[in-house]
């Protein structure tokens, strides 16, 4: 019978299984089933193991889950066709598109600071128009999904109901951040996750997962694309 309880110490392999797991089912794979098969599980059940953090991967079979999904990894970028207006619309005249607000990292208001705001820029293209504006990453707790000086586009979610294994951006505490929410162990709360799992501080995760309540969050929207800045 199969162990109920965590492993005393996830690994960061384990944890970069589970953001892809959450990132690519549905899409590179159909299921469990499928995904044991392709990796030379002896059953579904093990994966469902790891992703309980009830026990952690083999680095050998995260390298193979790496290479048969590869395809499926690649952050979704605009063609050059399409590359980011950056110019700042007249104000005298309404401006299709999504607004582009450039918050910078710190300080808290976050949100309720856009009203006050003049937005920077405006896009539009296919499949962003139910979207309520773009901010700019910082950092690398999100990479590679997320690059430092990439652009999100945001979906407000009022309800703050997720999707778990999306990318979010979250307002809670005294903190702004992009993260990957998964369901918790209690109703309520979600586990932040980063995608960064490569940089250490001795031997313990930089961007370690922790636990959020949802009541706590002031602000949730989803991440629904992302725009990359190409480089000449």
């Amino acid at each position: 019978m199969a162990n109920s309880s965590k492993v005393k110490t996830i690994r960061k392999e384990t944890l970069e299984f589970v953001a892809l797991y959450h990132q690519l089912r549905g899409r590179a794979f159909t299921g469990n089933i499928a995904l044991a098969k392709a990796l030379n599980f002896n059953s579904p059940s093990s994966i469902t193991e790891i992703i309980k953090s009830r026990q952690n991967i083999d680095i050998e079979k995260l390298k193979l889950f790496k290479e048969l999904y590869k395809d499926y990894m690649l952050v979704r970028e605009l063609p050059l066709s399409t590359e980011v207006p950056v110019e700042v619309p007249p104000k005298n005249k309404n401006t299709n598109g999504i607004p582009m607000y450039d918050i910078p990292p710190n300080g808290m208001e976050g949100y309720k600071q856009l009203n006050k705001m003049e937005p920077i820029g405006h896009i539009s293209f296919p499949g962003i128009e139910d979207c309520d504006f773009a901010l700019p990453v910082y950092g690398n707790a999100m990479h590679p999904y997320l690059e430092n000086g990439c652009w999100a586009v945001l979906k407000v979610i009022p309800d703050k109901k997720i999707l778990p294994g999306e990318v979010y951006y979250i307002e809670w505490g005294d903190y702004r951040m992009f993260k990957r929410l998964l369901e918790g162990d209690n109703i309520g709360e979600v586990i932040a996750h980063s995608d960064n799992t490569n940089e250490l501080i001795g031997d313990q995760l930089k961007y370690a997962p922790f636990v959020i309540k949802l009541n706590e969050v002031k602000i949730l929207c989803l991440v629904k694309n992302i725009i990359k800045r190409h480089h000449n």
